[in-house]
């Protein structure tokens, strides 16, 4: 083992799982159905649900860097389709992506960015069709509309993680490698160089991961798209949102009763949140929303939109320890 490897595996803290579901269950212990585990030589489906890649660069970039993995592409036939700040019309990226939950010969689907667009195709999708052709489903950010309603209308548990323009470094491809190929009930624990976390309250919890984005999930509120969050530990990750926006965001989750409902919570990175002049600070909103519930609650997971990623099965029973800042998977995310 190499010294980087090495040192990737201790500061990740990584603990390789052994338990898996038994091969004759597709579903977990909350009755979610799971996808069939990716394998080496694997053909990933690349689909634009929200926005375009504009980089010809960036696009060449995802794809040597997934190529790079070993994996074959099928990419959607609307993929570089552009419709000013979507990746084309609504009609056309849903049909991408049914089309590659069509397809036989996709083993699984990889989003190429978030942005703007998932909201707008949810009442358009064929949740059936899903249904009927379980596979890996994997994105972040705006994808995060697409987890809810997949999970709701369709029972498959999707994955939040990479996307295709994603730095794929040492870091994010050992997580996703973990779960998704070698279904491991993995464990991660904050680099111990990382020096943004902090505790909001002290405890350990077990529940069910669900969350995302915290902008999208909040867009989601009162639609017919956002499934139950009784007994969940809600995992959120944002960029680019003033810590204002981020305490309007979390008093809509509180006034709708999504707070009141948790066991945990876990905020991973809010990247570029800005206090700003006469602001309270992200620690003091999180302490003002989260510790009156009495759960257990951290900040600074590997969930944003910076460079190192983890891939967390939404639905998946896990239990999170606040005082050393872990996620535990308690079930494998596929089979």
């Amino acid at each position: 083992m190499d010294l980087n490897r090495k040192n990737f595996l201790s500061s990740l803290g990584v603990l390789l799982g052994s338990a898996m579901f038994p091969a004759f269950s597709s579903s977990g212990l909350n009755n979610l159905t799971k996808a069939k585990r990716l394998f080496d030589g694997a053909t990933l489906g690349v689909v634009a649900p929200a926005s375009p890649i504009y980089d010809p660069a960036d696009f060449n970039k995802m794809i040597e860097s997934l190529e790079g993995m070993g994996y074959t592409l099928k990419l959607g036939k609307h993929i570089k389709d552009r419709n000013g700040y979507l990746a084309g019309t609504d009609e056309d990226r849903v049909s991408d992506l049914h089309t590659m939950f069509e397809d036989d010969e996709v083993d699984g689907i990889i989003c190429t960015r978030g942005g703007w667009g998932s909201n707008r195709i949810l009442p358009l999708i064929n949740y059936d069709l899903i249904k009927r052709n379980p596979k890996v489903f994997v994105g972040f950010s705006d994808i995060t509309s697409l987890h809810m309603a997949i999970q709701l209308k369709s029972g498959l548990m999707t994955f939040h993680g990479p996307v295709g323009k994603s730095d794929w470094n040492d870091f994010t491809k050992q997580s996703w490698r973990q779960v998704l190929h070698e279904a491991d009930m993995a464990s991660y624990f904050i680099p111990e160089d990382d020096r943004d976390s902090f505790l909001v309250r002290s405890g350990v919890a077990e529940g069910k991961l669900m969350g995302g984005n915290l902008t999208v999930l909040t867009s989601l509120l009162g639609s017919t798209y956002l499934p139950d969050f009784e007994g969940a530990i809600l995992f959120l990750e944002d960029v680019g949102e003033d810590v204002y926006r981020v305490d309007r965001m979390l008093t809509q989750l509180k006034l709708s009763g999504i707070l009141d409902q948790l066991t945990g919570f876990v905020f991973g990175k809010c990247t570029n949140c800005d206090a700003g002049i006469n602001s309270l600070t992200l620690m003091q909103v999180l302490d003002d929303h989260i510790t009156p519930l009495r759960i257990p609650a951290f900040y600074g997971a590997m969930i944003s939109h910076e460079e190192q990623n983890i891939t967390l099965p939404v639905g998946a029973l896990a239990k999170i320890n606040a005082d050393n800042k872990s996620i535990h998977l308690l079930e494998a995310g596929v089979v």
